[in-house]
């Protein structure tokens, strides 16, 4: 009786501790609510930044940027409400009064930043997809790719996320990005991007769905599109598509 006596005294005391130990990063940046907020978290590989500047898909220093660093994110917050997303990697913190909160898990953070581009509006929504996309250890294409084909948010979030996309390691994504370039009753600038974005899928995955939209979309705008991107490449399936229209 006294061992089951002490167990349950043991399960309350962590019934009352849980939440603070458990506390989301949402409700950590809640409790301030006028002001600004700084967090860090690591970067996926081939991030590069010095501060200033940021680049992907780089293994090396190649503009000033080292590799391999921390993303730095500071919100504005005004009446609990983020109104503000400022994105660095790399270099340090800007002087000046923030509720700091160090450093946090990079899948943690990037689920925060994907729930804030998926509902904050205007400019702040967009913003939060950068921070989203940069975190390491996260699976974040499949929700860019909802918010890419959400047509109840502004154009603009929509082709930050289909870039993004466009730019995820995974060769699913692609599929996606098949979906949105060839929707015909999408918006047209959100296909542009997603064309694009499939020009810059790794190891030119994106090339049987660019010569595809090259040689059967009903859009000339969309097609002339798809061939210049496949024009960027030196992979031979685009050089027989220009032979077969050249051709004919």
């Amino acid at each position: 009786m006294r061992s089951l006596h002490w167990v349950v005294a043991g399960l309350m005391l962590a019934a009352g501790t849980a939440p603070l130990a458990g506390q989301g990063l949402a409700d950590r940046i809640a409790k301030t609510r006028d002001g600004a907020v700084r967090l860090e978290f690591k970067a996926r590989s081939g991030v590069c930044g010095n501060g200033r500047s940021i680049n992907t898909g780089n293994d090396a220093d190649d503009d000033g940027c080292p590799c391999g660093g921390t993303v730095r994110v500071a919100l504005t917050v005004a009446s609990g409400t983020v109104t503000g997303v400022h994105t660095s990697v790399g270099g340090h913190w800007a002087t000046g009064s923030a509720e700091d909160l160090g450093q946090v898990g990079a899948a943690q953070a990037a689920d925060y930043f994907l729930g804030l581009a998926e509902r904050l509006p205007g400019e702040a929504g967009k913003r939060a997809i950068l921070p989203a996309a940069l975190a390491d250890s996260a699976v974040v294409w499949p929700r860019l790719l909802g918010i890419a084909r959400n047509d109840r948010l502004d154009r603009e979030r929509r082709r930050e996320a289909t870039f993004w996309v466009g730019q995820a390691a995974e060769a699913a994504a692609t599929n996606g990005l098949d979906t949105l370039a060839t929707d015909e009753t999408g918006d047209r600038e959100v296909r542009e991007s997603a064309i694009f974005a499939l020009s810059q899928r790794p190891g030119n995955e994106g090339i049987p769905v660019l010569v595809h939209i090259a040689t059967t979309n009903r859009d000339p705008d969309l097609r002339r599109k798809a061939l210049f991107w496949l024009g960027q490449s030196d992979d031979p399936r685009a050089l027989a598509v220009f032979e077969t229209i050249l051709e004919s």
